[in-house]
C-alpha cells in the first residue's frame, strides 16, 4: 500500500485547510485508516481516526469539532478537513493505514499502522 498526503500549506490563524491522501496498491475498503502529526522534537501525535467503511470516527481532544475526517472509498482516499485553526496546529500532518483492521475498528496508535504518508506540512500563522 502506498500513501500519498497533500493538501497542507500556510494559513492564517481562523483559517480553514483540506488535507487528502490517497492511497494506491490495495484494497482500500479494508484499510482502517488515520491522521497524525508531528513537531520538531515531540513523538508522532493521534490527531483522527476513521474505520473501514467510514461510519465511524474518532479525534484527539485538541481536534475535536474543528477538524473532520472523512474518506471515499470509491476514490481511494482519505480527507482532513481542519477548520479554525490555530498556531499549535502547525506541524507535519502525516496519513497512515492498517490492513489489520476489523470493520468497525479505530486505531489510536501509530504502532497501529504499517503504511505511512510522506507528511504535507502544515503552518498555522498567528
Amino acid at each position: 500500500v502506498q500513501l500519498q498526503a497533500s493538501g497542507g500549506g500556510l494559513v492564517q490563524a481562523g483559517g480553514s485547510l483540506r488535507l487528502s491522501c490517497a492511497a494506491s496498491g490495495g484494497r482500500f475498503s479494508n484499510l482502517g485508516m488515520g491522521w497524525f502529526r508531528q513537531t520538531p522534537g515531540k513523538e508522532r501525535e493521534f490527531v483522527a481516526a476513521i474505520n473501514r467503511g467510514g461510519r465511524f470516527t474518532d479525534y484527539s481532544d485538541s481536534v475535536k469539532v474543528r477538524f473532520t475526517i472523512s474518506r471515499d472509498n470509491a476514490k481511494n482516499t482519505m480527507y482532513l478537513e481542519m477548520n479554525s485553526l490555530k498556531p499549535e496546529d502547525t506541524a507535519v500532518y502525516y496519513c497512515a493505514a492498517t490492513a489489520r483492521a476489523i470493520l468497525s475498528g479505530l486505531y489510536y496508535r501509530a504502532s497501529d499502522y504499517q503504511y505511512w504518508g510522506q507528511g504535507t506540512l502544515v503552518t498555522v500563522s498567528s
